[in-house]
């Protein structure tokens, strides 16, 4: 690791924090930011214009700065052919705020909108690293993996660069979801039972097409009991509506739920996509779940993020190749007709969980700042939670 001299002590800390524009980037940024204010820093978030729109859950004392950044992934030949330029002139512009305002530490979430911070802190040699949810590197950190000082990872084991080291800390859940960490579990049984079906915003369509029709297929001596939280997107959610209704199902069905820990907590059954904040979530409140990973997601890293689940003994995977009405039938039954099974589950999710994972990413920062620990450190629960959050993670952490 890199030595760096040591904090001004003689003003508030800053902690500089740059996250791309989708909520598996977002949320365990916005975790780290609320445990770092509570510690006396001040917090910047370093983002582009597509994530400023999944700040509405982060402190509002959290400073949010707009940086210029790009992707080869989007545009003409054009557009690709200028990237190079709008990145190093984000990297510029971020190296002459730094100089004005100096970070003690920059931490990196992923996404090409932390390009900048990034390389501007290897250009003027700051403490600096990187925190990957998944269990394969996404393509901004992989390229600043050797040039960080510590690479934290969400999901163990990572597959990193011959070299790296990672340092397994978990994926940080928000203040809602871990003043829900281990709530009790009702497992199935004769009474009213609730299943929450998330999915994300790109490729959730395949969800609405399965989950309804293997819902319908289940017993009636268990469909009569069973409540229905349906997450689908603007232009599915009117024939999934539809469909429960004619089949006399009771289920609720929106773009988006304002509630999302709350309804997982009392759910006996979560279907969702494995997203690692999805993941994170699942395995922090502690609940059966049927994943589905996201077939093209980048190499294949939704497989590798629900591995720890599946090896516990806490969640049915479901790869989209095999994914049926009849196996999401037979996965469902599964869980709701073995109450003890369930049970299991719900303890096996909570073995793996990782509820006080922005602890360690704080005692990380606070190392590489030169900072000493805080063992003596507890949250205050759930002071910054608000529903724009769940919104913007309805929309996108189930993909990411």
């Amino acid at each position: 690791m890199a030595q760096h001299g040591g904090p001004d002590q003689g003003r508030q800390p800053l902690l500089v924090i740059a996250a791309g524009g989708t909520g598996g980037h977002m949320f365990p940024a916005q975790a780290l930011a609320e445990i770092m204010l509570r510690r006396g820093w001040r917090v910047k978030l370093s983002t582009d214009a597509r994530g400023a729109r999944y700040t509405g859950g982060f402190p509002h004392s959290t400073e949010i700065e707009e940086v210029s950044s790009a992707t080869f992934s989007r545009g003409g030949l054009v557009a690709k052919a200028m990237v190079p330029l709008r990145v190093a002139k984000g990297v510029l512009s971020m190296a002459r705020r730094f100089r004005r305002d100096r970070p003690n530490v920059v931490v990196g979430f992923g996404g090409y909108p932390s390009i900048p911070a990034l390389g501007a802190a290897r250009l003027l040699k700051l403490p600096s690293m990187i925190h990957e949810q998944n269990g394969v590197l996404g393509k901004v950190n992989e390229k600043f993996a050797r040039k960080v000082d510590a690479v934290a990872c969400g999901t163990w084991p990572t597959k990193l660069p011959e070299g790296v080291e990672g340092i397994p800390v978990g994926n940080p859940v928000r203040s809602a979801v871990r003043e829900r960490a281990g709530a009790g579990y009702i497992a199935p049984g004769d009474y009213p039972m609730s299943l929450l079906v998330i999915g994300g915003s790109q490729g959730a369509r395949i969800l609405s097409d399965v989950v309804p029709p293997a819902i319908e297929r289940l017993p009636m001596e268990l469909l009569r009991h069973l409540r229905i939280s349906h997450q689908a997107r603007d232009e599915d959610g009117e024939r999934v509506a539809k469909f429960y209704y004619e089949h006399g199902i009771d289920a609720e069905v929106q773009p988006f739920f304002n509630d999302v820990p709350a309804r997982m907590s009392e759910a006996q059954l979560v279907i969702s996509r494995s997203g690692a904040s999805s993941v994170a979530d699942i395995s922090v409140i502690g609940r059966p779940s049927i994943l589905i990973p996201y077939a093209a997601a980048l190499a294949d890293h939704q497989t590798v993020n629900a591995q720890g689940l599946v090896d516990a003994g806490a969640a049915i995977r479901i790869p989209e190749s095999k994914l049926s009405v009849e196996a999401m039938t037979e996965a469902m039954m599964a869980v709701l007709c073995n109450p003890e099974g369930a049970a299991q589950m719900s303890r096996a999710a909570l073995s793996i969980s990782h509820p006080d994972a922005a602890l360690g990413l704080a005692q990380m920062v606070e190392e590489l700042a030169g900072f000493g620990s805080d063992d003596t450190y507890e949250e205050e629960p759930d002071a910054y939670y608000s529903g724009e959050e769940d919104q913007a993670y309805e929309q996108e952490t189930g993909q990411r």
